[in-house]
C-alpha cells in the first residue's frame, strides 16, 4: 500500500463501551483507534462536528468510521478500499442509506454513518461549519446516481437524519461517493458489507441495546468470533468528550420549561 498506515485511522463514536471492548480487537491494525465517548448522547451530525474539530491538527488523511456493532472479518480489505479512494479521487465511501439494508429505507443518495471512509485531509480544506449546517434541504432529480439495482425501499426526499447535511454538503461540493454493497443476513436486521465481492465486516445493528436486551445480546453475541486476534497498541484507543456536551442538550429543555412555567405566573397574577 502507498499510503502510509500513519496517516489512516479508526473512530467509533461509542455508546456501549462493554460492546466497543469486545468488538474493537478485529479493527485494522497498525492504525490509531479513536474513540468519542458518546454515553453522553452525543452522536450523528454533533459527533460529526466535534470529529472535525478534534482531527483538524492530529495529521490524519483518511478516517474510518465504524460503530462499535460492526465487526470486521476482512479488515485489510479497508486499506484495499482507500487505495482505490485514493487513485479515483473518491472522498467518503459508505453503504447507502436507503434501498441497500432492508430496514433503512431512507436516502440513497447519502450514506448511514455505521461504517464509513472520509478523505479527511480533503474534507478539512473545505470545512466550513455554518454553510455545512444549512445543507439540510432536498432539490428534486439534483443527483443522477442509478438506482435501478438497489433492492429495497428508499425515499429520495428523505431528511430522516440530521447528520445528512454533511453528506449533502460534500456532494455539493462536487465530492465523489464510493457506495459500497450489502447484504441482509439471516436474522433480517444485520448486514455484511461487500468490496470487490469480499466481505469485510457485519453490521449488526441496535449497539444501545446490546447488555440490556437479552435477544438483541445474544444475537449480536452469534456474529463476535470466538477466536480473538492477538491484542496490539492500537487497542488502546485516545479518547474525547465533550463534558459539557449533556448541558448543550439540556439547555433547550430546562429553557422551554423556564418559559412556560414563566407564562403560567404571568397568566396567573396579571
Amino acid at each position: 500500500m502507498n499510503i502510509p498506515k500513519s496517516k489512516i485511522a479508526i473512530l467509533t463514536t461509542v455508546a456501549n463501551f462493554e460492546l466497543y471492548k469486545k468488538t474493537s480487537l478485529f479493527f485494522p491494525k497498525g492504525i490509531k483507534q479513536y474513540v468519542i465517548d458518546g454515553t453522553n448522547h452525543m452522536y450523528g451530525r454533533d459527533s460529526i462536528v466535534y470529529m472535525i474539530s478534534k482531527f483538524k491538527n492530529l495529521g490524519v488523511e483518511w478516517l474510518i468510521m465504524a460503530d462499535e456493532d460492526v465487526i470486521f472479518s476482512q479488515p485489510n480489505q479497508i486499506f484495499s478500499i482507500i487505495e482505490k479512494m485514493n487513485r479515483d479521487d473518491f472522498t467518503v465511501s459508505g453503504v447507502r442509506d436507503g434501498g441497500v439494508v432492508k430496514h433503512r429505507n431512507h436516502n440513497p443518495h447519502l450514506i448511514n454513518t455505521f461504517f464509513s471512509i472520509l478523505n479527511i485531509k480533503n474534507i478539512l480544506q473545505i470545512w466550513d461549519k455554518k454553510e455545512m449546517l444549512k445543507n439540510q434541504y432536498i432539490i428534486p432529480n439534483e443527483f443522477t446516481d442509478n438506482l435501478d439495482y438497489l433492492s429495497y425501499a428508499y425515499d429520495e426526499s428523505s431528511l430522516f437524519e440530521l447528520y445528512y447535511c454533511f453528506y449533502l454538503w460534500l456532494r455539493r461540493h462536487d465530492k465523489k461517493f464510493l457506495f459500497l454493497d450489502a447484504k441482509m443476513e439471516a436474522d433480517g436486521i444485520a448486514n455484511t458489507v461487500y468490496f470487490n465481492n469480499v466481505p469485510i465486516l457485519c453490521h449488526t445493528w441496535y449497539a444501545r441495546n446490546y447488555s440490556k436486551d437479552h435477544e438483541n445480546t445474544k444475537r449480536i453475541d452469534g456474529y463476535i468470533p470466538k477466536t480473538r486476534p492477538e491484542i496490539s497498541m492500537n487497542n488502546n484507543p485516545i479518547i474525547f468528550k465533550d463534558k459539557f456536551y449533556i448541558l448543550k442538550v439540556l439547555y433547550p429543555l430546562f429553557k422551554d420549561k423556564i418559559i412556560k412555567t414563566k407564562n403560567v405566573l404571568v397568566a396567573k397574577f396579571s
